[in-house]
């Protein structure tokens, strides 16, 4: 059994607090990489249309003997189907590579607001349609602003189950996080330890040794602890299992608040700003 904590998302479904994210493995070791997480126990795997290994992601867990109701699957739509028709027929592809006739949850990867004329609330009326029909038991967005995220709820019937975005120690990004809690949005965090920019980090360093633990591990569960999803991505068997060891210690309050205060705003944005991104793959 795994030993995660699950959270409840706003439409009642129940998803593993850590899981295991494959941005950036490439597909042949796509499926590997996935077997191994699960035998470790994670249960909870975070993909895309863009990263290209959803089809390995499918494979890793027939690989690991477990039955596709056993692992909770991310996607999410890539950046050039966002029309209507394009993103039905992106879903289709996904769920044919899933091998699965649902997604546990799938996101609309990012807002594109100086693309298709800024409407990413036709995009979000299509996922709807995916939730209704049953195809996607949670849907939620990723790398929104306050700003797109007023805009669904003006224009739209249904919050966003989840906000997936850049979040650690370096860029918290509380003002999105906190108009998650406001809304019922579950923060998840992307990049948790900005590329590894915040493992030399002294403070970090500091607390890790008076735990016995790792930098990594310390950031991971500093996540964990303010309540939001965390998926770090590794291809090391090490690191896979290091990563998962989060669960035996805690952070005081003085470590949360030591490494919360590491924050430099938008300078320690590693990725680009949602507001101007506007890439769309060749």
């Amino acid at each position: 059994m795994s030993n995660v904590p699950t959270i409840e998302l706003n439409d009642g479904v129940r998803i593993p607090q850590l899981g295991f994210g494959v941005f950036q493995i490439k597909p042949d070791e796509t499926a590997e990489a996935v077997k191994r997480a699960l035998d470790i126990g994670y249960r909870h795997i975070d993909t895309a249309e863009m990263y290209g290994n959803e089809r390995e992601v499918a494979q890793g867990v027939r690989d690991a003997g477990l039955d596709r109701g056993e692992v909770f699957i991310t996607s999410k739509l890539n950046n050039g189907f966002h029309r209507p028709d394009d993103a039905r027929r992106a879903f289709g592809k996904t769920l044919e590579a899933l091998d699965s006739d649902y997604v546990d949850l799938f996101l609309i990867h990012w807002p594109l607001p100086t693309l298709y004329g800024g409407d990413f609330v036709s995009t979000w009326k299509v996922l709807e349609e995916f939730a209704k029909d049953g195809r996607s038991r949670s849907i939620g967005v990723s790398n929104f602003e306050p700003a797109h995220l007023d805009r669904l709820a003006a224009e739209t019937g249904t919050v966003p189950s989840v906000n997936q975005i850049e979040v650690h120690p370096h860029f918290t990004n509380e003002s999105v996080r906190a108009y998650g809690c406001d809304h019922g949005i579950v923060t998840e965090a992307w990049s948790p330890i900005a590329q590894g920019k915040v493992l030399g980090d002294p403070v970090i360093n500091r607390i890790a040794d008076a735990h016995g633990k790792s930098p990594a591990q310390v950031v991971l569960r500093w996540h964990i602890q303010r309540g939001d999803i965390v998926f770090p991505k590794s291809v090391t068997p090490e690191r896979i299992k290091s990563n998962f060891e989060l669960f035996d210690f805690d952070l005081d309050a003085s470590d949360m608040d030591a490494i919360t205060e590491l924050d430099k705003g938008e300078s320690g944005r590693t990725g680009p700003n949602p507001d101007t991104f506007d890439y769309l793959p060749g």
